[in-house]
């Protein structure tokens, strides 16, 4: 169940009238049921955005959060994520804490981009560093980069994405399809994002909707079971 994390693996703004440049509001909650292909339900996920303005004159910033509680017999997944970007963009801050059976983990990543390091923190008091260049960005705050760049008709290029370790990400549009949310029918952007990483790569599976919001309407992950699915709940 470990693997599914990256598709989450796979997400902004300056004040005033910047805020135009996102497709997402200022403040959004999409709710998403966790499926089999045979459409038995494993449990529920939610994603969130919101933009803080703390203080006259302070730059606002983007927090993102990812919740996900699911099952199979025997075994639980509850995962937290939660992250903190500037108005580019560009991740400041990533906290995970994981339940996955009887495994716990927590950890903590923070970006700073005048060094061009990530200082990661983990639960059992390890340190390690990553070199991130200008603008890093952690998963869940790629998710809506991919979102406002879709918006203005492009696809991001190959670049580094950060989730505890680097992973290497690659996009590609795959076409249209047609998708049922609840008892309307969309159409989707299709997009293949294949994810390296230290040991592993995986190919997932997102369709976009092609509405003005450019919300994910499904993400499809998979696993040594099986693949399973995110479908956005109406």
């Amino acid at each position: 169940m470990m693997r599914h994390r990256v598709a989450v693996v796979l997400l902004v703004l300056a004040a005033g009238s910047a805020a135009q440049e996102v497709p997402f509001p200022e403040e959004e909650i999409l709710r998403y049921s966790v499926n089999w292909p045979s459409g038995l339900s494993l449990g529920e996920c939610e994603m969130s955005a919101r933009l803080v303005r703390s203080a006259p004159g302070e730059a606002p910033q983007w927090n993102f959060e990812f919740r996900l509680d699911a099952a199979v017999p025997g075994f639980t997944v509850q995962d937290f994520f939660a992250s903190a970007a500037t108005a580019e963009l560009c991740s400041l801050r990533l906290e995970k804490e994981a339940v996955h059976g009887r495994r716990t983990a927590r950890e903590k990543t923070v970006f700073d981009a005048g060094t061009g390091l990530a200082r990661r923190e983990t639960a059992g008091g390890g340190t390690s560093e990553m070199a991130t260049g200008k603008c890093p960005r952690d998963a869940l705050t790629f998710l809506y980069h991919l979102r406002r760049e879709l918006s203005q008709g492009r696809l991001p290029p190959p670049q580094k994405i950060f989730f505890g370790a680097e992973y290497e990400i690659r996009l590609r549009y795959s076409g249209t399809k047609q998708v049922r949310i609840g008892e309307t029918v969309q159409t989707a952007d299709q997009i293949l994002a294949q994810v390296k990483g230290p040991v592993s790569e995986h190919t997932f599976e997102l369709l976009v909707g092609q509405e003005e919001a450019r919300r994910p309407l499904r993400i499809t992950v998979p696993l040594e079971l099986g693949s399973f699915s995110m479908e956005l709940v109406p």
